[in-house]
């Protein structure tokens, strides 16, 4: 059996390499990645093959736990396109307001009375169950057969809900701690340091490293998978500085990366390009922690109960959106969308985590309760978004405007192609009569929120160009101009 140390160096190379490996199959397949992550956690945990095993309150644990929360909120909050929110500002409130906060307080109430809870219990497992998860949804949000409202709505809420269920797992958990209840004035002290000195601690680092990449990228340059790095930098250094004055770290992360978002975008699309896949990477190896052992610690308490009390759970989020969006008029197809696909996944157990961390009494029931919720919800879920991708058959990514020219368009030539070219040289090449593609190479985020499109442009998103390019045809001696600005 490997030392904790070893374990976590073990899991971390084993990820990269299977993540790596089956990242293309997944996706075509549209089998969900969390499963298969956690398959191999249980292969490899005390189970299968005892290469690690890792204790619910395991040091190495809680760190892997805590950088994952963190980076959780900041992946959420730098990849939301703050003029989308303004656009979408009802649909927003929707499903972050009562379309989180009434399931929320109804998987509480459900809690209470089926499980025998406290209310300060059922309020913490009510925001952890309330939270939909990024990672599952990722594929989906990425296919573009799904409607662009069915599509904006799960993107914001998987992306902020955390920052909303937060605040009432810290509070309630500090109401069971106190053994008394919060007095007010123990819960405006509390309040100050979570809603206010937190967040704005995070925004002023946020700030203030914009400033500071700003001024160095336009006197010496930056280079654009270091300033993915510098994105990473600016969450955790959020996090610490919030934590040292008694100020929520993971609020501050989650601050920092809206800041980013609304004045950086090429921070953002840097951060998307390269130090997204840093941090799925992360959040994948944290599956496979769990699934060596602790997350099938549900089915032990998989009774009558526990799971009526787990459908519930399931289900009361598509009981609640459902009329929410009808009144708010969205259409049918996006409706079902919406209210269906809501999984629940690592959030759930990284915020369930906290008072297990904490050493609150009953904590560790909680999270087995949580793990069987999560469970249930990825063959549940996860059956329903691979459906839905293995009907989705197009191969057109995400944002094409165009029909692809033909094939035969391309033509192959032995004149040096450039590194840069001009629009007078474009309009040359047209007169002369030569033919090429021209290839519309800007991020989904660029993409998505400007205006302008080259004509006759084909869409190749940069972080599937190569396999996009073989599905159109293109011939990859032909002359291709590519549009990134």
């Amino acid at each position: 059996m490997f030392s904790e140390f070893e374990s976590a160096l073990a899991l971390i190379g084993i990820v990269i390499l299977v993540a790596s490996l089956l990242s293309g199959i997944i996706e075509r397949s549209g089998l969900p990645q969390v499963g298969i992550f956690l398959l191999l956690g249980a292969a490899l945990g005390p189970a299968g093959l005892g290469l690690i095993n890792l204790e619910l309150q395991s040091p190495t644990l809680q760190v892997i736990a805590t950088v994952a929360l963190v980076l959780v909120l900041f992946s959420d909050s730098i990849a939301i396109d703050m003029g989308e929110v303004k656009r979408r500002s009802k649909l927003a409130l929707l499903v972050l307001g009562p379309g989180t906060l009434i399931p929320a307080g109804l998987i509480g109430i459900a809690g209470s009375l089926l499980l025998g809870l406290s209310p300060a219990e059922s309020a913490i497992l009510g925001a952890a169950l309330a939270s939909t998860d990024p990672v599952l949804l990722r594929n989906l949000l990425r296919r573009p057969s799904l409607p662009g409202t069915a599509r904006v709505a799960l993107r914001l809420e998987s992306g902020m809900n955390d920052a909303v269920l937060l605040p009432i797992v810290v509070l309630a958990m500090l109401a069971i701690q106190s053994g008394h209840g919060l007095t007010p004035g123990e819960f405006s002290r509390h309040s100050v340091g979570l809603f206010i000195l937190g967040p704005a601690l995070g925004a002023l680092i946020g700030y203030t490293a914009i400033r500071l990449l700003e001024q160095v990228r336009s006197r010496w340059g930056v280079r654009r998978d270091y300033e993915s790095l510098y994105a990473l930098g600016v969450a955790f250094t959020a996090f610490a500085a919030a934590e040292s004055v008694d100020g929520s770290g993971f609020l501050a992360a989650f601050a920092a990366g809206l800041v980013v978002a609304a004045l950086d975008v090429e921070l953002c699309d840097c951060f998307l390009d390269y130090g997204q896949a840093t941090a799925e990477m992360f959040l994948l190896f944290t599956f496979v922690a769990f699934g060596a052992w602790l997350i099938w610690s549900g089915f032990y308490v998989a009774d009558a109960r526990t799971l009526l009390f787990s459908f519930i759970a399931l289900g009361v989020r598509t009981a609640v959106l459902l009329p929410v969006l009808a009144k708010a008029g969205v259409d049918p197809q996006s409706r079902r969308l919406i209210a269906w696909f809501g999984p629940r996944g690592l959030s759930s157990l990284l915020l369930i985590l906290l008072p297990v961390f904490a050493g609150m009494p009953g904590s560790e029931r909680l999270f087995s309760i949580t793990c069987l919720v999560v469970l249930l919800s990825v063959f549940l879920h996860g059956a329903g978004i691979a459906l839905f991708l293995r009907r989705d058959t197009g191969p057109v990514p995400m944002g094409a405007a165009v029909a692809a020219p033909p094939a035969q368009a391309v033509t192959v030539t032995s004149d040096p192609v450039p590194e840069r070219i001009t629009l007078d040289e474009v309009r040359e090449l047209q007169a002369e009569g030569k033919r090429y593609v021209l290839a519309d190479v800007r991020t989904d985020r660029t993409y998505e929120s400007e205006s302008t499109k080259a004509k006759d442009a084909v869409r190749l998103p940069p972080d599937d160009a190569v396999r996009t390019a073989r599905e159109l045809g293109l011939d990859h001696h032909g002359t291709i101009v590519l549009y990134c600005a």
